[in-house]
């Protein structure tokens, strides 16, 4: 089954094209552009990328699976509506995956690993994954300090992602190169199981851990002397 993979949760704007089959998942076409103001833009013709490089039409789409963030607000949502339009417009159904799982799952080797993205405000999303890749702790959103703690805690020997990187020196851990985003691959493969099943499509609850930085005004200001 061919299942197209979209995700936004962070800067970078991925689009993937996988074949789904009794003996795995392979890659046949992905697109991936680093850029956390321009998801709105980059996504759409990424996802026409990948399906004219395997030569075929939306209607081959037998499923689309979606990273569910935890993300900013605004560029979450890109790929949220993207995935659940294009499902209702083709009849097929839509899968979620939280996306910190695409970058700590693939990262599993045996030992325990933190996955953090960042969040900005000085802040990460992270989550502790144990060394078979099952999700233990998390996800959660906070200062890195506090991920860092909770890290040692559980005796986790490495971290992964963007979020470690960048705040390397006060997770105080060694950080692998790969991945730092979502792995396209790694969200078909925990669908996979869901898809191989023809379970019902799902609704795309996006995974956001704190209120958007935009709120509505309390009230209006007078401008009467």
């Amino acid at each position: 089954m061919l299942v197209l993979v979209v995700d936004s949760s962070t800067p970078a704007v991925i689009a993937a094209l996988v074949q789904v089959t009794a003996a795995g998942v392979e890659v046949r076409a992905q697109r991936c552009a680093v850029d956390a103001r321009a998801h709105g833009e980059l996504l759409a013709p990424q996802v026409d990328a990948v399906l004219a490089e395997v030569g075929v039409r939306p209607s081959a789409l037998g499923a689309i699976v979606a990273g569910l963030g935890p993300g900013p607000f605004t560029g979450l949502r890109v790929g949220l509506v993207t995935a659940a339009t294009m499902g209702q417009a083709l009849g097929v159904p839509t899968y979620g995956v939280c996306s910190l799982d695409a970058v700590g799952f693939p990262a599993a080797a045996g030992e325990p690993v933190l996955a953090a993205i960042d969040a900005r405000r000085r802040e990460i999303y992270w989550a502790v994954y144990d060394g078979a890749g099952q999700r233990i702790v998390g996800p959660e959103v906070s200062a890195p300090s506090v991920a860092a703690a909770r890290a040692r805690d559980l005796a986790v020997v490495a971290a992964v992602g963007d979020g470690a990187h960048r705040y390397a020196a006060t997770l105080e851990l060694p950080v692998g190169d790969e991945p730092r985003y979502p792995m396209p691959v790694a969200l078909a493969q925990l669908a996979a199981e869901r898809i191989a099943a023809g379970a019902p499509g799902e609704p795309l609850t996006p995974l956001y851990l704190r209120r958007p930085d935009a709120v509505v005004a309390a009230g209006r200001k007078s401008v009467l002397p």
